[in-house]
Parts: C-alpha cells; sequence; structure tokens
C-alpha cells in the first residue's frame, strides 16, 4: 500500500478547494462564493514525490531556538 501521507501537496496541505465570499448577497440571503483551487495540484490535494521531497522547509530547524 503506498504512502499517501508523503504526498500531500506542500501549499495547500491536502485542502485543495475553498470557498471565498464575495461580500454579497443573493436573492435568498444566502452568501456568493467562489471556489478556488489549489494552483500547484490543480485541486487533487497530493503532489507528485519529486516535489515533496525537493522542497525546501519554510523554517530551518537550524534556526528554531537561536537567539539573535
Amino acid at each position: 500500500m503506498p504512502d499517501r501521507a508523503a504526498r500531500i501537496c506542500p501549499d495547500c496541505d491536502g485542502f485543495p478547494t475553498v470557498a471565498i465570499t464575495t461580500g454579497t448577497r443573493n436573492q435568498d440571503g444566502t452568501r456568493t462564493t467562489l471556489p478556488v483551487v489549489c494552483p500547484a495540484c490543480h485541486g487533487t490535494g497530493t503532489a507528485p514525490t519529486w516535489l515533496v521531497t525537493t522542497r525546501r522547509p519554510a523554517i530551518d530547524s537550524s534556526v528554531q531556538g537561536a537567539v539573535r
């Protein structure tokens, strides 16, 4: 069985689709929303193995806790 956790998209963390409200309301009172998908994984929530393994971490672990 493949390890799917290792292929989660690093840009959206596996949550590829979101609904953004425009601030306006429809006739029935509901909010108008726009569905937006992650541009990196194209709405799948997963990424190729090469992208996940070559992506650098956002915070360097050697710098955490360092006093400047």
